[in-house]
């Protein structure tokens, strides 16, 4: 099954549920009785070598623009490309597909960590990145909400009363002043507040994502965002609630003998090996002891953003390189 025209045909459906549709009728189409779990996961196969490959997005997918070689659209590259790679080796002898969900934005990993409550694979691979991209280790993340509480008022007649906006101000500025070690992150992704302008905000907020490589690391950062944000409350003279929306673990996935297959899976096809630390679907196996690595099998770029594009025929080298790595698992 040539991925490319999968590709094609899967990454302009933009509603999960179209996607879902899409992948049962693929799979069923060659025999393998695909099923849906409880978490939403089409799974096919068995074996003890397990493929899986996220199929929701962050952007809404849409129809694939062709130029100079290149396909563009949202979410072309991450992950339908994976996909569609994944579904080419679907009904290999000994391998098993698990397409799942929440991997993007919020949704904390769900569809991976159903998976691996209910199955314990020999070895599992994320099909997820760019071409010799070799993910072994696990970047670990906090996702948090910060709520700021005042009373509010009208900016003339209640001059002087303290301010929402007030504290996440000064939140903001001292998050990113924050000293932090290279291997860790702080980004604030979305931050609100207010409604008239003559009128003093009674709630601001922002969603921290925060993100480290070592789970001290990250234990450490929580912590000392934690008292920057009582610190601006304090200061400001309002409320703070704090509310924790997800949480992605850190550390090694893959032992020695399986990063080295896949480092040799790439070199075969003619790539060097990128090694990195990432947060993927293999991720969930830290916390399952099910040795894991993400593989990346597509060339592109502009993930997560209106621009992403793909080369199509590298999803063959993509295809080639997995063959490759399953042919050296034990």
């Amino acid at each position: 099954m040539d991925p490319r025209a999968l590709l094609f045909a899967f990454a302009p459906l933009a509603s999960e549920e179209d996607r879902r549709a899409f992948l049962l009728a693929r799979l069923a189409e060659r025999g393998l009785a695909p099923r849906v779990d409880d978490a939403g996961n089409v799974l096919a196969g068995e074996g003890p070598v397990w493929l899986l490959a996220h199929y929701d997005t962050v952007l809404p997918p849409t129809p694939i623009r062709e130029q100079n070689g290149r396909w563009y659209a949202p979410a072309v590259g991450d992950n339908s490309s994976g996909v569609a790679v994944t579904l080419a080796l679907a009904g290999t002898p000994g391998v098993g597909v698990a397409f799942t969900v929440g991997e993007e934005g919020l949704g904390n990993l769900k569809g991976a960590r159903a998976f691996f409550a209910a199955h314990r694979p020999r070895w599992a691979v994320a099909v997820d990145g760019y071409l010799g991209t070799l993910v072994p280790w696990a970047v670990g993340s906090v996702r948090l909400e910060a709520r700021f509480l005042g009373p509010g008022g009208h900016a003339w007649g209640d001059r002087g009363r303290p301010s929402a906006s007030h504290a996440l101000g000064l939140a903001l500025a001292e998050l990113y002043a924050l000293a932090r070690p290279p291997d860790t992150s702080l980004n604030a992704g979305r931050v609100w507040g207010g409604g008239a302008i003559n009128a003093i905000p009674a709630e601001a907020g922002l969603w921290l994502d925060l993100r480290a490589r070592d789970p001290g690391a990250l234990k450490r950062l929580y912590q000392e965002v934690r008292a920057v944000l009582a610190d601006a409350a304090a200061q400001a003279g309002v409320e703070v609630r704090l509310h924790r929306l997800g949480e992605r673990p850190a550390g090694a996935t893959a032992p020695e003998n399986l990063l080295a297959a896949a480092q040799e899976a790439v070199q075969a096809v003619g790539l060097s090996p990128e090694v990195r630390a990432a947060s993927t679907d293999a991720a969930a196996a830290v916390e399952a002891g099910v040795p894991a690595i993400a593989v990346g099998a597509y060339r592109g770029g502009g993930a997560h953003t209106p621009d992403e594009w793909v080369e199509p025929d590298s999803l063959l080298t993509g295809l080639a390189l997995l063959k490759a790595l399953l042919a050296r698992l034990p």
